[in-house]
């Protein structure tokens, strides 16, 4: 049964693969697979500590980063922003989300953010804003599976697909 974890050096292996189909894509080009190759543990303390109000740049919100696996699977990622500061509040969210390539289309998505829900509770938030692209008819399908009700359509300059944001009540 999938579930969310913490981040853990358990799953280099998958992670580095699931970064390749990600790279596949052009997604994820910031992360150099050979220096996570060789720093992984430090990759997951950094993930971590985002935790840490003290370890995290000002105005940016504190997230907590979880993982969605099966077995020793890397499935995806789940980030909870414990504030909406910035650009959050506009689009981005209190939480976002990604599915490897080749495990999407199973389900894993509407999981992952059923999963992070209680996640979001403990961590005192009532409601959390979710937001997609509006064109991105997968992602709107999966904030709604777990009742997403759609607030607005927003413009954000620099994007060429207007965003949808939708709030879940907890």
């Amino acid at each position: 049964m999938p579930e969310l974890i913490r981040p853990s050096v358990a799953y280099k292996d998958s992670y580095l693969a699931a970064l390749q189909e990600f790279q596949a894509e052009d997604r994820l080009l910031d992360l150099d697979p050979a220096w996570l190759r060789a720093n992984f543990p430090v990759f997951v303390r950094k993930l971590l500590d985002r935790e840490n109000p003290d370890k995290v740049p000002p105005g940016f919100s504190p997230e907590t980063v979880l993982w969605l696996v099966e077995g020793e699977e890397f499935l995806g990622r789940v980030s909870i922003r414990h504030q909406l500061v910035g650009t959050l509040s506009v689009w981005g969210g209190h939480i976002g989300y990604e599915i490897r390539p080749s495990a999407r289309r199973k389900g894993y998505g509407t999981l992952g953010l059923r999963l992070a829900l209680p996640w979001a509770r403990q961590l005192g938030l009532g409601r959390v804003l979710v937001t997609c692209d509006k064109s991105n008819v997968g992602s709107r399908k999966i904030i709604e599976a777990n009742a997403g009700v759609l607030e607005s359509e927003v413009r954000v300059e620099g994007h060429a697909q207007p965003k949808l944001r939708f709030w879940i009540e907890l």
